[in-house]
């Protein structure tokens, strides 16, 4: 499930593969910039924003957006191309393949900026600001805490996974109100934390244990004993996501 650490990865593995080269093939695959053609063009730089990534050519910018499903795949050819891929970028021997995109489309890059003027502070960018994403999640006390995670408005880059760690490491129930939170500067340093530590693997951890099934605190392990406590983590799949929770430890 990609969030903003895996697009974080996803950028520097583009940006390695990419930057510097020009642009040999272009073959974009949905039917609104299907005219585009970038072939010429000199990848000049790869750059992700929250859970948004921009492939920076020339005077034009390629965003995308992984949704729930969404990648790029890139390495020397043959990488695979189907009925699934949305783009087709080479360049020198090196092809590059996003696959199920949730959003793509062509951008003016000087003004690509816009796509996410309305993201705040970036738990992986150079804009993170603790303050100011703590006075974001608080500005609405009676705001259930996993919802103002998730609001990218508030800080940019949190999914599932780590809502619901977050969570968990900080002792509150994800349907608790944010007015809960004591100290709010210090559970947002911890998402960056959890965020800034996984950013160079594909497979998260958040318990500092890397071992296979021993990753992550309560997240996907709906009936299982909880790490700390040993009681039975609960999980409730009825709404828009899924949460998960130990009762003992989340109050």
């Amino acid at each position: 499930m990609p969030e903003g650490d895996t697009v974080w990865h996803t950028a520097a593995m583009l940006r390695q593969h990419l930057a510097g080269r020009t642009l040999t093939r272009c073959d974009v695959r949905v039917p609104r910039f299907a005219t585009v053609d970038l072939t010429g063009e000199v990848v000049d730089d790869v750059v992700s924003r929250g859970k948004h990534l921009f492939i920076r050519a020339g005077r034009a910018s390629i965003h995308s957006h992984l949704k729930m499903e969404g990648s790029w795949r890139v390495g020397e050819r043959p990488v695979r191309v189907d009925h699934r891929a949305r783009i087709v970028l080479e360049a020198n021997g090196i092809r590059a393949v996003g696959v199920d995109l949730g959003v793509l489309e062509i951008l003016e890059r000087d003004r690509d900026g816009e796509a996410v003027a309305h993201l705040g502070p970036d738990l992986l960018g150079s804009d993170w600001d603790p303050a100011r994403a703590a006075a974001n999640l608080t500005a609405r006390p009676d705001r259930p805490i996993g919802e103002a995670l998730l609001d990218q408005r508030v800080l940019a880059g949190i999914g599932n996974v780590y809502c619901n760690e977050i969570c968990f490491v900080s002792g509150h129930l994800p349907t608790a109100p944010v007015g809960a939170v004591t100290d709010p500067r210090r559970l947002v340093s911890r998402a960056r934390d959890m965020l800034w530590t996984n950013r160079f693997r594909w497979n998260r951890c958040t318990t500092g244990d890397t071992r296979h099934g021993k990753q992550l605190w309560v997240y996907g392990r709906a009936g299982q004993p909880c790490r700390r406590c040993g009681t039975r983590i609960r999980h409730d799949g009825g709404g828009e996501r899924v949460t998960y929770w130990c009762p003992s430890c989340q109050r």
